[in-house]
This record gives C-alpha cells, sequence and structure tokens, in this order.
C-alpha cells in the first residue's frame, strides 16, 4: 500500500553495496523500518534524505509488521541550525534515540510531537539543555515512572515541600524529608513547571546554570534508576559536555 507519513530518521543501516535500512519514526504509525534500495549511491536523490535526523514527509510502500519500503522524501525542515554545532548534534542525537525507546514502549502520536517541537526549539537557539530536561520529563509519564510533582511524596502534604528525591520518588515535604540533599526552591518549582508546559509555548529561557544543572542533575539519576534506559547517545552527549 502507497502511503505518506510524517517522520524523522532514527537510525541508518548498510544493507549490501548500495543500499540500507532506516528505522523511522513516524506521528502516524509509530515506528516503520524501511528498506531504502541505492541510497548509498553517490547519484542516489535518497542519499541525502536517509540520514539520522532527516524530518521530512515520506512516501512508502507499507508493509504491517514487515519492512517497508521508501519511493521518495519531501524533507520538512533540515534543522540546518543543530547540524552546524556538535554539541546540538549530540542533544538531537539523544533525543531521537530517546523517543525511539519511548515509543516502543507506548505508541502514541505526542512522543512524535513533542520530539518535533524540542528540536525546532532547539534549533532556533533556545537552551538545549533545558528543552532536553522538558522533554525527559514528559516522557517519564509516558514510561509510567513519573515522580510525584504535585504533593510530598509520602504523606500527600502540598505545602512545605523542601525538595525532590530521586530514591524515594518525588517531592518531599519537611516532615518526610530524611537525609536527602535539600535542592533549592526554584528548581523544585520549575520541574513541576518542565512537566506541564506546552513546548510549542516556549519562546524564552532565562533560568540560572546552577538550577539547570541541580534538574539536570536529578533526572539523570532518576533515569538510572528507574527505566532501564542506558544509550550510547546520552553517554556520549555527557562525555563531549565534560570535555
Amino acid at each position: 500500500m502507497l502511503e505518506n507519513v510524517t517522520g524523522i530518521v532514527v537510525s541508518e543501516h548498510n544493507y549490501g553495496e548500495k543500499s540500507k535500512i532506516i528505522n523511522l519514526l513516524t506521528r502516524e504509525k509509530g515506528i516503520i523500518g524501511l528498506m531504502v534500495k541505492g541510497a548509498r549511491s553517490l547519484k542516489s536523490p535518497l542519499r541525502s534524505v536517509t540520514s539520522k535526523i532527516t524530518y521530512g514527509t515520506f512516501n512508502i510502500v507499507y508493509k504491517k509488521d514487515k519492512l517497508s519500503k521508501l519511493n521518495e522524501v519531501s524533507v520538512i525542515d533540515n534543522f540546518s541550525n543543530i547540524k552546524k554545532d556538535i554539541i546540538l548534534i549530540s542533544y538531537a542525537s539523544y533525543l531521537v534515540d530517546l523517543a525511539y525507546q519511548v515509543m516502543k514502549h507506548k505508541n502514541d502520536k505526542l512522543v512524535f510531537d513533542n520530539l518535533i517541537l524540542s528540536l525546532k526549539k532547539i534549533n532556533s537557539g533556545l537552551n538545549p539543555n533545558v528543552i532536553s530536561n522538558i522533554l525527559e520529563l514528559k516522557y517519564l509519564d509516558n514510561l509510567g515512572v513519573l515522580p510525584v510533582l504535585d504533593s510530598c511524596v509520602e504523606c500527600g502534604n502540598k505545602d512545605n515541600i523542601v525538595t525532590l528525591s530521586s530514591s524515594r520518588g518525588g517531592y518531599l515535604c519537611k516532615d518526610c524529608v530524611l537525609n536527602e540533599p535539600i535542592m533549592s526552591n526554584k528548581a523544585i518549582k520549575l520541574i513541576r513547571m518542565y512537566y506541564y508546559v506546552d513546548i510549542s509555548k516556549i519562546d524564552k529561557i532565562d533560568i540560572a546554570p546552577e538550577v539547570i544543572h541541580e534538574i539536570n542533575d536529578f533526572l539523570s539519576d532518576y533515569y538510572d534508576r528507574y527505566t532501564g534506559l542506558y544509550l550510547k547517545t546520552k553517554s556520549f552527549l555527557v562525555n563531549l559536555k565534560n570535555m
């Protein structure tokens, strides 16, 4: 069946001498594997539009639960600013890989939509660390392990929240905190906002570096504890930022 799908290339693998197989994350059908014949040939029109992070409309011969075939691609956004910067490329690669894993867990159009919105915001110049953390937090809901961010995880108290604990799974009030590190009040409030914010509405980010660092550290630890996702692109990004 000949169909058009809106998608982004997640990965590519060589096949034979001149072809390749790509994994495509799509809004309409979730994850699709595509055979792209001759794509590695220098003369192929598909060579430049089947690399990772290519976002466009893909005309395919669709075969449910089988390897489909790619005919042509109309690029929607090439994320030109991202592709000029190794740090931004690393963020984008990680977010695409993360979205792929989340979509495997739960096929939801919002997984795709929030990914594309995040990449557009990063491409427009917004802080990639903050945008990535916002997307990470939203994806925790899709993965079924969202921390408790509306009240104390232990007693349900909505007042006097003093910290956020990854080991205990959410907010802690002053009566329930034990020896957990105390987060800044700004980080406590912002992380809840991260979950509820509409990514499409973000046009400016003004957050102190130390607060960004607090939230990023929490989410990294939380992902390690509860998701079972260990992505090479995340490790590469962390190492690159620490250089």
